[in-house]
């Protein structure tokens, strides 16, 4: 050893070295400041027309579009590896849907039967279903469309029916992503007046008009016919004005916040998380789960580890609750490791 180097190594007095706390896998989770539960998620599913239909997303890899048949026997599956939470999506024709998203309240429809069987056959599971109108909706919006403009207002009235006819049908979570001005007081006094007291509302309250969505457009094929959707969803930025929408939401009646999308908005997830005792969760988005996907089928990352530290980190930035399409996925990565927590 070199004098220099001795002298330095010497004069070296280091009473606190954050290193002992990382010398072990076991002392590392020991420590961890968040821990990541399969009780944290919510996976989103898509539920198509039809039997025996299993269809990919090209888009969105090892994510499929399911018949209601195929649908039960996959929550099963899912049920069996430790999942609890689901959030549904139809995915429905052209044929069916016109400016007032009529198909959204019928009863023998494709989305309200699923519901009613879903939990028929899981009544342990949470149930998250949509309410918005662009899946129903001629015109691929949110909300009502007169004259090439978003009505605000008379798009409310929709929502309400369809937040009832869902309740109705066993939803345990409705989630209104349509971001209209006033929707969740309206929904949440349309739901106490029907008696559904009992039904949550989880609020897209900071949902922000992304890039992040294209694969979930191409799963329900339900892009808008024209224009974007600018008008109603926030612009990607702003933070602060999300506290207005939360402040509105926890007004109205909201149970659960989100944030979404979610990675590039972890600021935002933050700052709810810190002013609001409501639980936050945040949509790990499909555009944020096919970068991970693309980038790992090319070998430049590697998959399982992106997936952890995306998942954990949503965590770390104050969400609670996490929907993300990797849930499964993460599910089987805990029985092959016999893990229940990262």
């Amino acid at each position: 050893m070199g004098f220099i180097t001795w002298y330095i190594c010497s004069m070296i007095n280091l009473p606190i070295r954050p290193r002992r706390n990382r010398k072990s896998a076991a002392l590392r989770s020991m420590v961890a400041e968040n821990h990541l539960l399969l009780s944290d998620l919510i996976f989103p599913m898509f539920v198509v027309p039809g039997e025996n239909q299993k269809i990919a997303i090209t888009s969105m890899p090892g994510i499929y579009r399911y018949s209601l048949d195929l649908l039960l026997a996959e929550i099963g599956e899912c049920v069996n590896l430790g999942l609890s939470a689901f959030a549904l999506f139809p995915a429905l024709p052209d044929s069916i849907k016109d400016k007032f998203a009529t198909e959204s309240t019928n009863e023998q429809g494709l989305y309200l039967e699923a519901i009613r069987r879903i939990k028929a056959c899981y009544p342990d599971i949470v149930l998250m279903t949509d309410v918005a109108m662009d899946p129903y909706s001629s015109d691929g919006h949110d909300g009502y469309v007169e004259h090439g403009e978003i009505i605000n207002d008379k798009t409310l009235p929709i929502l309400a029916a369809m937040a009832v006819a869902q309740a109705k049908a066993g939803a345990d979570i409705l989630g209104p992503s349509d971001m209209m001005d006033g929707r969740i007081g309206y929904i949440r006094e349309a739901l106490d007046d029907a008696g559904f007291t009992n039904t949550s509302i989880m609020a897209y309250t900071a949902k922000y008009a992304s890039a992040f969505y294209g694969p979930f457009r191409d799963a329900l094929d339900s892009a808008p016919k024209f224009g974007d959707k600018k008008t109603y969803q926030m612009n990607f930025a702003n933070s602060k004005e999300a506290l207005i929408e939360a402040d509105l939401d926890v007004a109205e009646g909201a149970d659960i916040l989100m944030v979404k999308p979610g990675l590039p908005y972890l600021d935002v997830v933050k700052l709810l998380a810190d002013n609001f005792q409501q639980p936050i969760a945040a949509y790990n988005v499909s555009g944020e789960y096919a970068m991970v996907k693309a980038a790992a089928a090319n070998g430049w990352i590697d998959n399982d580890k992106a997936m952890i530290e995306s998942l954990v980190g949503l965590k770390r930035a104050g969400a609670k609750i996490i929907l993300t399409y990797f849930a499964k996925e993460l599910a089987i990565y805990f029985k092959s490791h016999q893990v229940g927590a990262l």
